[in-house]
């Protein structure tokens, strides 16, 4: 009689055949397919009976993520807490936060001054020595676990920094390690790639290759010349990669950020981006997850307009990422505070409640990156926004270059020939507090806070997860500080990297101070958040017209209640009917409504609970 089988066996069970189906399709390598497999189980053997419990308790609940009491925060280590011990001394403050979901910006190995920020990875089995070990991050993972919360990483699988050891031995023209990446003798090939194939930053890092003098050759560099592309043609770098990816997911990782997914494949005489072979790769990782590892989730870093992103999430039967950014809402929200007119807005999420609510998206003001304009044009041109004209009143605006601005960015990537710039800042410059607060208005700081919450009320409004960026919770302005540093001084998104403010997160307990109305404002509108089922993932989601261009209102209707939210992204009062019968209450006031008139004060926001 044959034994019991183990839970990995079953598990593979499921996905061998496709999995097999997959690899084979791209390899064609039965023995690299076979060595994948038996190293599956190797890590399957390797992880902690406590992640085994965690795997088992999300496998009956699938859903978990979707529930509407998740709270994320991202954060860079150092700027938070020095590092990783640090972190785990820090997280009785972000439970304060009601955050349950931390993402760690990264913290692998790179080398000092080319580094992209972490994204030029040197080792992936390494933490940053300043940083820590990996016994410090299975530490604070664990620590985490216990308080009911979820750690993030970022993942990076298109390239590895040009010190990373297959690297160092492809230069010295070891074959095996050149066939890692992509290596040609002489410009005639890259050539053609350059013909189809955009450039990510044409002004920092112009084309898309770079010569090695020392190795006599060309090598794919799609973003730095010090971040070399990987060979995802070759079935070694796939195995190895998917090796690494597992060793960190038995760290304690929940989350694993894919970054810049839609680049890991590439192909002569396309655009290399989004090819099909992409989704069989992120499908396949997929499926060694839920054999491996099913509590770990992928993110997609996939900065695309929604309905292009949607591919990424794969379809029911066959799904591929868990979330995904909402990229575009991001920067059509921040071109609403510019020009206090709602209706790209509307738009943008009258597209996202059309998705399948299976989608899941990650919302959020600012990250650690820039904001690129990458808006609906066309649909802007019917009310006299060009692109490049529009682009440049929206930078000017939010960098304060023009009389009526409020905002205090810096310009990112600035192109002097086509105009083109995208935009850095943290959301508390942006929204006016710095400005008002240097200038030391009063009202225009009360303002500034104002948008700011509303803001924030907005974000929480939306359906999926969303994501704070560490300080915006006590309206941290920007860092000019990285002007003075030489690794730093040419990167104007260290603006909004700067180092948390533990000065000011003191003073969230001082009544009536900018840091106490934020703090205390965007935990009340957490509490209630995840207090109320309208606000869960499966509500069903519209906009309404509001009979005016500055104010936009969306619905939430679940579990028979019904929540009409209102944004006012102008600085006047707006008053807004509504049915004549609507009445209830004003959740963050608690005032009561009658009559379906509603008045918002200027930048201000509303969510009434209908009776």
């Amino acid at each position: 009689m044959a034994g019991k089988k183990s839970t990995f066996q079953k598990r593979l069970e499921k996905h061998h055949d496709e999995l097999r189906w997959l690899y084979m399709e791209l390899y064609g390598n039965d023995d690299m397919f076979a060595e994948l497999c038996s190293q599956m189980y190797e890590y399957d053997k390797q992880r902690s009976q406590q992640l085994k419990k965690m795997d088992e308790s999300r496998e009956k609940e699938p859903d978990w993520y979707k529930k509407n009491d998740i709270l994320g925060m991202m954060m860079y280590i150092d700027n938070y807490a020095g590092n990783l011990k640090g972190v785990k001394e820090k997280l009785d403050y972000l439970e304060e936060c009601q955050v349950n979901y931390i993402h760690l910006m990264p913290f692998l190995d790179t080398p000092k001054g080319r580094s992209d920020g972490g994204y030029a990875v040197s080792d992936f089995r390494k933490v940053q020595p300043q940083l820590g070990t990996m016994e410090d991050l299975e530490s604070l993972t664990q620590a985490c676990h216990e308080r009911g919360m979820n750690v993030c990483m970022d993942f990076v699988m298109n390239h590895t920094s040009e010190d990373h050891e297959w690297a160092v031995r492809a230069r010295r023209g070891e074959g095996e390690y050149m066939s890692r990446y992509f290596f040609f003798h002489d410009y005639s090939i890259p050539s053609q790639y350059e013909k189809t194939v955009p450039q990510v930053f044409p002004t920092t890092a112009p084309g898309n290759f770079t010569w090695l003098q020392e190795a006599g050759h060309f090598v794919m560099t799609t973003f730095y010349p010090y971040q070399w592309d990987l060979n995802y043609r070759n079935p070694r770098v796939f195995n190895e990669m998917v090796y690494n990816f597992l060793f960190l997911a038995n760290k304690g990782i929940d989350v694993m950020r894919i970054d810049a997914v839609p680049y890991i494949w590439k192909e002569l005489g396309t655009n290399c981006r989004n090819l099909p072979q992409v989704h069989t790769i992120v499908r396949m990782i997929r499926m060694i997850c839920e054999v491996v590892c099913p509590g770990v989730l992928l993110l997609g870093e996939v900065v695309m307009e929604p309905e292009k992103v949607v591919p990424y999430f794969g379809t029911v039967e066959k799904p591929e990422c868990h979330m995904l950014y909402n990229v575009t809402t991001m920067a059509s929200t921040w071109h609403t505070v510019a020009t206090g007119d709602t209706r790209l807005l509307k738009l943008q999420m009258d597209i996202v409640s059309r998705l399948p609510k299976e989608y899941v998206f990650l919302n959020y003001l600012r990250c650690h990156d820039d904001i690129g304009w990458g808006l609906d044009y066309g649909f802007l041109k019917q009310f006299g926004m060009g692109e490049v004209s529009h682009k440049k009143y929206l930078n000017d605006f939010l960098t304060g270059a023009i009389p009526e601005a409020f905002g205090r960015g810096e310009l990112y990537n600035s192109d002097p020939t086509s105009g083109d710039a995208r935009l850095c800042g943290t959301t508390a410059s942006l929204c006016g507090i710095e400005k008002a607060a240097y200038e030391r208005n009063d009202e225009a700081l009360a303002q500034a806070v104002r948008l700011d919450l509303m803001l924030h009320a907005y974000m929480l409004t939306q359906s999926g997860i969303p994501v704070i960026y560490s300080g915006d919770e006590i309206g941290q302005e920007n860092d000019y500080t990285y002007h003075e540093e030489p690794d730093r001084w040419g990167d104007s998104r260290y603006l909004h990297r700067g180092k948390f403010r533990w000065d000011l997160e003191e003073k969230r307990k001082e009544k009536g101070s900018v840091q106490e109305k934020l703090f205390t404002g965007i935990g009340k509108l957490e509490d209630i958040r995840k207090s109320l089922p309208v606000f869960h993932t499966d509500a069903d989601v519209h906009t309404i017209d509001t009979q005016d261009h500055a104010v936009l209102g969306i619905v939430r209707e679940n579990a028979g209640q019904k929540l009409t939210a209102l944004f006012n992204f102008s600085a006047y009062e707006k008053t807004v009917r509504l049915e004549a019968d609507s009445s209830g209450t004003e959740l963050i006031s608690g005032e009561k409504l009658e009559g379906g008139e509603v008045r918002i004060e200027g930048y201000g926001a509303c969510w009434l609970l209908e009776e």
